[in-house]
């Protein structure tokens, strides 16, 4: 039924347009929920949102904790966004303005939670869900509990960070593939990849995490090891350090994102979300110059390997631009960090990550074309191509990755234009591109799968104790033997696990000679009697072919 209060009239008429439009929202394409009790937003739905993949609906539930007072209002003449940014950055500065206002009318401790009308939130839904390729807000009138959330809000900061967060977290994920490919391209030496786990608990989770996933890829590659590559070397430590701070970042980002707008009774005063989330972005703008400066000089390496000139240059001119776009934006990110605009400074960083996924791109194309996906000019050449092919043995995991870039354009049409060949590769590495999410997943299938390509990794507690770390564990212990027997104590030597049938008293011929270990660390270890099995697993994590023992 109809109310005859006006005011509830319009938030009942409201709910019922939305809620039918939602329903053939939901059948064009995917649709985000904000309101709801107990719902989180995340940096990739801010993300959906201001790409234009998914519009956007209210909670029928929100529409009852409106305001329906008669309230004094104030003259506005905008959202309070910032001159200069993009129409994705707009997008997502109203989605979290939106939510900001629905979460400011959520509970009885909020200063605003009986201010917040329902005019406001509709017009900024009718604005997102209208797809217009330009904003015009014109004047608004808000009550003074919505002027603070204006105010107050840091809406274009917190869309700014959900996006840098979204992007930066495909990129951690993405990348390591593409150094693989430049692995094999340059035939660049792994074997200090291993020596970063030392067992002892003491070195980095997120370099050796990522060294782990790049043996994956390149496990079975008989074409890396040749040469020892600094470039190589660097990659473990930059690209797991860059994965720390996009943690960080999404930690930081999710809090804002689902977090009212703070301040004193009326909302004055400065909670330090600016400061907060400027100090969490400076973080990652070193990595990010790391990575693409890294990716970059991957992919110098790999040019020396393409055969087609015209090619080789144009890949370089298109690396070089970037390489230089990335150090100019990053100066000007840091002078809008030192004049604490943290927005610009967001801005900047935004644009520093488009660019460093268009040099892992353009590294991805250059490796490719390096390995077995050089566009070719005639027929001699592409059979030339293929008996060199044949002879190289690639990683399980770079040969599926080299095998989906084929398939997905990378094979090239012979009359096809170099630059047009090399866009379709680009597409695959960008994150609004249609096959990007095809290609990640993927990336995630060949890292993430448990099967022969995933090596075995050591018990958590434990080490093994390699060549150099035996001399000295023989050096120490002859001393510490040493002060035992001068003090008369002779040696003993017993397992230190006992079967556990032996335990249990069960005896026979039927007892499996297999310890099970029950250790700290939440994973259940068993032990052979003769340790064939750590020994085994230690060849296999290390890429031993050779070894003498005793």
């Amino acid at each position: 039924p109809i109310q005859k209060d006006p005011k509830l009239r319009f938030v009942s008429l409201s709910r019922a347009l939305l809620c039918d439009s939602s329903v053939i929202m939901a059948a064009k394409s995917s649709s985000i929920t904000l309101g709801g009790k107990g719902s989180a937003f995340s940096s990739s739905s801010v993300y959906k949102v201001a790409s234009g993949v998914a519009n956007v609906v209210i909670d029928s539930a929100a529409f009852e904790r409106f305001s329906t007072k008669s309230l004094q209002l104030i003259k506005r003449s905008s959202f309070g966004i910032p001159e200069g940014l993009t129409n994705e950055e707009i997008r997502a500065s109203l989605v979290v303005l939106l939510n900001k206002l629905l979460l400011s009318n959520s509970g009885s401790s909020s200063p605003f939670s009986s201010t917040v009308r329902s005019v406001l939130p509709v017009k900024i839904l009718e604005i997102l869900n209208s797809k217009n390729e330009s904003f015009d807000f014109g004047e608004i009138e808000v009550t003074e509990g919505e002027n603070v959330v204006l105010e107050k809000s840091w809406a274009s900061l917190i869309g700014l960070c959900s996006i840098i967060d979204h992007k930066s977290t495909a990129l951690s994920q993405i990348v390591d593939s593409v150094a693989a490919l430049s692995c094999e391209a340059t035939k660049g030496d792994i074997t200090s990849f291993s020596s970063l786990d030392s067992g002892d608990g003491f070195g980095c989770k997120d370099a050796i995490s990522v060294a782990g996933d790049l043996k994956v890829l390149l496990n079975g590659s008989k074409a890396v090891g040749k040469f020892d590559i600094e470039e190589i070397s660097k990659i473990p430590r930059i690209h797991g350090k860059f994965r720390d701070v996009v943690r960080s970042l999404h930690s930081d980002a999710r809090i804002e994102l689902n977090s009212g707008v703070k301040g004193g009774k009326t909302g004055s005063g400065n909670s330090g979300v600016g400061e907060a989330l400027g100090a969490t972005l400076s973080a990652l703008s070193k990595p990010i110059k790391s990575l693409g400066e890294c990716s970059f000089l991957r992919a110098k390496l790999c040019f020396e390997s393409i055969g087609n000139e015209d090619l080789r240059n144009l890949l370089f001119e298109k690396s070089s631009v970037e390489y230089e776009n990335l150090k100019n934006d990053l100066k000007l990110a840091y002078d809008a960090l030192f004049e604490e605009d943290y927005c610009g400074f967001a801005q900047k960083l935004n644009e520093s990550i488009g660019i460093v996924w268009r040099i892992v791109g353009l590294e991805a194309v250059a490796a490719f074309s390096a390995l077995s996906g050089e566009k070719k000019t005639n027929d001699e050449d592409k059979e030339k191509k293929s008996k060199d092919v044949k002879k190289a043995v690639l990683g399980k995991g770079t040969s599926v990755v080299i095998q989906f870039i084929k398939d997905n354009g990378g094979g090239g049409d012979k009359m096809e234009p170099l630059s047009q060949w090399v866009e379709q590769i680009l597409n695959l590495f960008n994150p609004e591109g249609h096959s990007f999410e095809s290609f990640l997943a993927k990336v995630k299938e060949i890292v993430e799968s448990n099967d022969s390509r995933r090596l075995p990794k050591l018990p958590k507690g434990t080490r093994d104790f390699a060549e150099a770390q035996m001399v000295i564990r023989e050096k120490a212990f002859a001393i510490i033997q040493n002060v035992f027997k001068k003090h008369g104590a002779t040696a003993l030597d017993t397992p230190v696990f006992e079967l556990r049938e032996t335990l249990m008293g069960k005896y026979g011929e039927d007892s499996k000679l297999i310890y099970d270990i029950a250790d700290q660390g939440g994973e259940l270890c068993s032990l052979r009697y003769d340790l064939t099995v750590p020994f085994a697993r230690f060849v296999a994590m290390n890429g031993i072919t050779s070894f003498k023992r005793y």
